[in-house]
């Protein structure tokens, strides 16, 4: 994991591919809050066999995807966990709507819905947004 929106996948004939989730925005190592999203991102993928479903790669060279593993608390159900669905969930990431329209339009939706829900529920890096907020309003 290099960050919270970006990992490497080994493939089926063992090249490394580098992924960039799709339509997630996660802050960077050094910024506030970037190692707790990468943490996150790595407790969710690593090590895991996973599905990426991607049509693209970008002027780096990244796959730019979508990526489904085994959620940890279901042995045996698949592939069934969207982990750029789970960052914004947990509030490690943001929607990157500037990209919205490179999402098919259920994810858009379940990525927009899936971040409103984290910043109401003020966790992960909306918590600390909100504190930081507070703290200057009050200066």
């Amino acid at each position: 994991m290099t960050r919270g929106d970006t990992l490497m996948c080994l493939t089926v004939d063992n090249r490394q591919e580098l992924i960039r989730l799709r339509g997630i925005d996660a802050p960077g190592r050094k910024q506030p809050f970037g190692e707790h999203a990468r943490q996150h991102l790595a407790d969710l993928a690593h090590g895991k066999s996973a599905t990426v479903h991607w049509t693209y790669r970008d002027h780096h060279g990244r796959i730019i995807g979508a990526v489904w593993v085994e959620p940890v608390g279901c042995p045996g159900c698949g592939h069934t966990l969207d982990i750029g669905r789970a960052q914004l969930a947990s509030g490690m990431a943001r929607w990157a709507q500037r990209y919205a329209s490179q999402q098919p339009v259920e994810e858009r939706y379940a990525y927009e819905f899936e971040e409103s829900e984290a910043r109401a529920r003020r966790t992960g890096l909306w918590r600390k947004f909100k504190e930081s907020s507070q703290a200057q309003a009050g200066q």
